[in-house]
């Protein structure tokens, strides 16, 4: 596949964000981007330099003219990202410069990169598998800590290393199989179908955590979108305001202030929440404030989390308890908050308690009440397995070859039980095979190549 798929070309873009700034750094990668560059430069000979040096100089023009001022850094294959030859030209961030630069060295032999372009030598190159190079662009995209630290354990090689032990010890069977048909008429058995079963159970088990792991790294890498719900005059959108420290919605006495929904984001414990104040849920005969409770319902059931609100100072314990039969049919997890706490007497808190023992009982807008329902929130979305270090998926692609995987195995254990000839067996290993390899890049297409990287930003 290298061989096949390696380009000649030089190619060039902007490293650093669009847009004016202190200095923007212009990368080539290429067998020529040395030379190239060395056509423009005004300094030292940087044919003649080592690798993983600076230089100062100038960048001129066909007519000598001066550019800019600038500091080129040289990385000579193979001691690059992208196993190539490397030039990074640190210039002023001015727009103007920039793209004199850059189309300077495009006159000069190079030619712009596709997005992606730079991420995508590294892996053809052998720098890293594929699923470390789609962990590149979740590492530029991740905004919060855990998202950074799951794409940087798995650009370091967490997940890609679960996945190479599967198949080694699955291509070891595979090899025994496959010897048996070779010797089909002499009823050899080259690979005992027990030890091959007690495999393939072993292998079931990995993939199933992992697969199970999908909903964590969702979340970690997405954000968690979590509705604020209940009656009209809970005290939601007080709520939303404390979680957000500012006056988001509009908060009134009036019942069905809230008509639609308002949502923002904020980030607790590293993890990133959507949170969603909607429109109160009541019986309603005004047509505007009806739309927005179907919204509303419509939104929960969607929900990867609720936050719902009981206003205790109006609490009726019999309807308490059919709203939450409600929210237990829906399937999504969910918080039993009582508000309005400074509003009640101690008796019915306890009365409460001791009927609902995970309902939590706060008064929004004090601080420290708020701190508690943060902790209350990350417990619901239970971190402690990403914590622990575990490997956890958060690519959807990945996730799809996991479930095919699965797929092939359980085919295999199904063969094996029904005493299938070998060549079925076979079949249904290399399937597996085939799967295990989509995702770190041993099975490949160029369709699913360009697909991947053309998501990636265009200097990377």
């Amino acid at each position: 596949m290298q061989n096949l798929l390696q380009n000649d070309d030089t190619i060039i873009a902007l490293a650093t964000p669009q847009g004016v700034g202190a200095i923007g750094v212009i990368r080539l990668s290429g067998k020529e981007a040395i030379n190239i560059t060395n056509k423009v430069f005004k300094g030292k000979d940087l044919t003649k330099q080592e690798s993983h040096t600076i230089h100062f100089g100038t960048i001129r023009d066909e007519d000598n003219r001066i550019l800019d001022e600038v500091l080129v850094s040289l990385f000579i294959a193979p001691k690059s990202f992208t196993k190539e030859n490397v030039v990074e030209i640190s210039c002023h961030g001015s727009n103007f410069i920039i793209k004199q630069i850059i189309q300077l060295l495009i006159r000069k032999g190079a030619r712009p990169a596709k997005p992606g372009e730079f991420t995508k030598r590294a892996f053809m190159n052998g720098q890293f598998d594929l699923a470390q190079a789609e962990a590149v662009a979740d590492l530029i995209n991740a905004d919060t800590e855990a998202a950074h630290n799951a794409a940087l354990n798995q650009m370091r090689g967490g997940f890609s290393g679960e996945i190479k032990k599967l198949r080694e010890e699955l291509i070891h069977f595979a090899s025994m199989i496959e010897l048996e048909l070779d010797f089909g008429e002499e009823d050899v058995e080259f690979a005992s179908r027990d030890d091959l079963k007690d495999l393939v159970n072993r292998l079931l088990t990995v993939v199933n955590a992992l697969i199970q792991s999908f909903d964590l790294g969702n979340v970690i890498k997405n954000g968690v979108p979590t509705v604020i719900a209940g009656k009209p005059n809970a005290g939601k959108s007080t709520l939303l305001n404390a979680l957000l420290k500012e006056e988001k919605a509009i908060v009134s006495d009036i019942a069905g202030t809230t008509r639609d929904f308002i949502e923002d984001e904020i980030v607790i414990g590293g993890v990133a929440f959507r949170f969603i104040d909607t429109a109160g849920l009541r019986e309603t005969t005004d047509a505007i404030e009806k739309i927005g409770v179907e919204r509303t319902q419509a939104k929960m059931k969607t929900a990867s989390m609720i936050i719902y609100l009981f206003d205790l100072s109006q609490v009726d314990i019999v309807e308490m308890n059919k709203e939450i039969n409600v929210l237990e049919n829906t399937g999504v997890p969910f918080l039993k908050v009582g508000n309005k706490l400074d509003k009640v007497d101690e008796a019915l808190v306890e009365k409460l308690q001791h009927q609902h023992p995970d309902m939590l009982f706060l008064t929004a807008k004090e601080p420290g009440h708020v701190e508690e329902l943060k902790n209350r929130i990350l417990e619901l979305v239970n971190l402690n397995k990403f914590k622990r270090g575990d490997t956890v998926v958060t690519n959807i692609r990945h996730y799809d070859s996991l479930l095919q995987t699965k797929n092939a195995l359980m085919n295999v254990i199904e063969g094996i039980d029904n005493q299938v000839t070998n060549d079925f067996v076979a079949m249904d290993i290399r399937q597996a095979l085939h799967y295990l390899g989509e995702i770190t890049g041993e099975i490949t297409t160029d369709d699913l190549l360009a697909n991947i990287f053309s998501k990636f930003c265009i200097g990377k």
